[in-house]
């Protein structure tokens, strides 16, 4: 499934048509607690194979070249740590591949948020750890949490 990875375009696309999708569904999904369950099992059965999601709640998918970048060892959400080696691999992990240079080279390839992998994000709030992203994007929790972060 981690073969998806290599057409960020087309991740892309699924994103852009998801949110869309949500957001028309919004106040629905914002009443409704079975809705909001059944989110976080689509998420881990969708995210988790394809991108090795780890449920942070504060999905930056789109962000970083639709490469998830709490796969870096060191939990890293605003690029590489100094430590890429010659190659391009992990310091911590030398046969993984930075997870952050993956991320650089997808973002080159996505044509609507790709400019995003420039922004820095705010540090991740470990308070949402196991919940839905898109429930938290919907009722604006990570939109907060960004306004905290840059003031």
């Amino acid at each position: 499934m981690r073969l998806f990875q290599s057409y960020p375009a087309l991740l892309e696309h699924f994103y852009r048509v998801t949110a869309i999708f949500l957001n028309l569904s919004k106040p629905l999904i914002l009443r409704s607690r079975m809705i909001q369950r059944s989110l976080i099992i689509t998420e881990q059965l969708f995210k988790k194979p394809v991108f090795d999601c780890q449920m942070c709640g504060q999905c930056v998918l789109h962000n970083t070249g639709m490469t998830c970048p709490m796969t870096c060892p060191k939990n890293l959400r605003n690029g590489p740590c100094g430590g890429v080696r010659n190659n391009g691999n992990c310091e911590i992990k030398p046969e993984m591949a930075c997870v952050w240079v993956n991320a650089w080279e997808r973002s080159k390839q996505m044509s609507v948020h790709g400019s995003k992998i420039n922004v820095i994000m705010a540090p991740l709030d470990r308070r949402l750890q196991g919940t839905s992203a898109w429930v938290n994007e919907l009722s604006g929790r990570m939109e907060i949490i960004q306004d905290e972060w840059s003031s």
